[in-house]
């Protein structure tokens, strides 16, 4: 609690990610402002909207003056779509969800065999026609399980079958591939720093692989599962048979399994790999915002074992302490008990569930609910 001499003095910084399916990060920092000012007006309130290099990347770096740029690519299925990337001076931040992400699928749609990323390889090609010299390549929430291949595609790869013809598109069409050639690979790639940007550390196949981890999410069957572990063990030997033993290591690296592995096709581009959270907290100017800070409130839509792992909350939440901070979170729903919360580094974590029991109605109506757990933050940290 702030003692009355610095009633309503405390500097907080809103440093939260997006309640999925509810609010964007932009708007979660929005509704805490607005909460936080009803009961103490004078509150001096920074926002941050954060992202881990999944979905709501490309939206968090525009909140802090990056230019949005959109191109017409193609979507997991093929089809064109509109995408988003963002630039700022030489530096440029891509989403691969952008293109390759579930939310581009028909609702109900699944295509795990076929969905292909050649979409992401055309938006790091935009990035390059940019004048990009830094790119984060921010990988997450997938429809796709090709290692990477369609995006390498897009970037000038060829991979081809025993008659020299192109694979068929997804992780499916891997199990004909008899030859690769990356000669043709954009050359601009060799002057650019490409970051991998992701919170998945899984490598490409096996047991904790791509597909047997995230495939059924992307709705593929036991079978699926079986046939795209195949398919990409397949695909690493080929490339190891044209690029050298290097292929192999990659394949067997932390994040080459990222979103459908197209974590694997980046380290082949020679990306360097850093937890998704930490990169973005760079880019963003987290830094600078956390020293004008006393309060930090972060979260997202569900705080759970997986927030530990990498995700934006923990990420905030570590720096946030390391700096000496104090830390609160909101969330939608909570499923940590608060010794856990404290070995990350947050106090106290207020779900929109305290507030109303029914999840349908927490959802439907996030942003009025969480004005109120932004007041009663304001009431026990701001007066």
């Amino acid at each position: 609690m702030a003692d009355a001499g610095t009633q309503g003095t405390r500097r907080v910084l809103v440093a939260a990610d997006k309640f999925k399916g509810s609010l964007t990060a932009v708007e979660v920092a929005e509704r805490v402002t607005a909460g936080l000012r009803r009961v103490v007006p004078e509150a001096r309130v920074e926002a941050l909207p954060v992202a881990d290099g999944g979905d709501g990347t490309v939206d968090a770096a525009v909140a802090v003056g990056f230019e949005r740029r959109e191109v017409p690519v193609a979507g997991p299925l093929g089809h064109e779509v509109t995408a988003a990337f963002a630039v700022r001076g030489d530096t440029a931040v891509v989403e691969m969800a952008e293109a390759s992400g579930l939310q581009r699928l028909p609702a109900g749609v699944f295509a795990p065999l076929t969905a292909s990323t050649y979409g992401s390889g055309e938006l790091l090609r935009a990035a390059l026609d940019a004048g990009a010299r830094t790119i984060v390549f921010g990988v997450g929430g997938s429809a796709t399980t090709d290692g990477g291949a369609g995006m390498l595609s897009a970037l000038g790869a060829r991979f081809l079958d025993d008659a020299g013809e192109p694979v068929a598109p997804g992780g499916g069409g891997l199990a004909r591939l008899a030859r690769a050639d990356l000669s043709g690979l954009d050359p601009r790639l060799s002057a650019v720093d490409l970051v991998l940007a992701s919170d998945v550390d899984n490598p490409l196949t096996g047991p904790k692989g791509a597909p047997a981890v995230y495939g059924p999410q992307k709705g593929a069957s036991p079978d699926d599962v079986e046939t795209l572990d195949a398919a990409l063990t397949h695909f690493a030997k080929v490339l190891e048979d044209a690029v050298g033993p290097e292929a192999a290591e990659h394949a067997a690296a932390p994040g080459a399994g990222a979103a459908g592995g197209i974590g694997y096709g980046a380290l082949l581009l020679g990306a360097r790999f850093r937890p998704g959270i930490e990169v973005m907290l760079d880019v963003l100017g987290f830094a600078p915002a956390l020293e004008r800070a006393e309060l930090v409130i972060t979260g997202e839509g569900s705080l759970d074992e997986q927030t530990l792992h990498g995700k934006a909350p923990a990420g905030v939440a570590a720096a946030a302490r390391a700096a000496g901070k104090e830390v609160v979170a909101v969330c939608g729903r909570l499923a940590l008990p608060p010794q856990a919360l404290g070995r990350a580094g947050i106090r106290r974590a207020y779900p929109l569930t305290e507030i109303e029991p029914d999840i349908t109605t927490c959802i439907s109506e996030a942003g009025p609910i969480l004005e109120r757990v932004a007041e009663q933050i304001a009431r026990d940290f701001l007066t």
